[in-house]
Parts: structure tokens; sequence; C-alpha cells
């Protein structure tokens, strides 16, 4: 499933995913850096130096940290692929505001 999310203030969409990142599993940091999400690329980076551990646990997380990290941003959903804003909220277990459109 994944959140098609806009920014009403600057027009900029962006998609996020639910639930686990296989990407950030085998590539640790590197979803981050390509998402333009530095301030998690950084810490990412320095946590897997430092211990194995953060390279089986940042997977199951950091999905849901970045579409915090996007709602924080003001970003909304537009539109979610594969289910339904409900089902999205019940995954996250964090309220998404729906994008209205300006009539």
């Amino acid at each position: 499933m994944k959140l098609l999310m806009e920014n009403p203030n600057t027009g900029i969409i962006k998609k996020a995913p639910i639930g686990f990142s296989w990407t950030t599993l085998f590539f640790p940091s590197l979803p981050a850096l390509l998402r333009g999400d530095i301030k998690w690329f950084i810490i990412q980076l320095i946590i897997d130096c430092c211990t194995l551990v953060a390279a089986f646990v940042f997977p199951f997380i950091y999905n849901k940290i970045y579409i915090k990290s996007l709602l924080e941003k003001g970003f909304k959903v537009k539109d979610v692929e594969g289910g339904t804003l409900e089902d999205a909220r019940g995954k996250l277990g964090i309220n998404l505001p729906k994008f209205e459109t300006k009539s």
C-alpha cells in the first residue's frame, strides 16, 4: 500500500509506502537519501556504522518515520494505492489528514 501525499502550500507530491521497507533492508540508508530525507539518512548511516542491529530494525520503522516527517512538513493524503485511507490509518496507527481540493 502506498500513500500519495501532497503539500497544499507548495503543490509538491510524494509517494510514501506503508509497512516493511525491503529497500532499507538490502540498502540500509539509501532510501532515506533517495527520498531527500537527509536527517534520517545521516542518523541511519551513523547507527549502521556502530551496530549491525540497526540494519534489521530500520526496515520495520523507516516508512512510518518518513510518513510522519511528511505530515510535519504539511503534507496531506491525496490518494491511497492498494487500499483505503481507513486501512492506512489502521496500519500506521496515526491520524492521516485528507487533502481537500479547493473549489
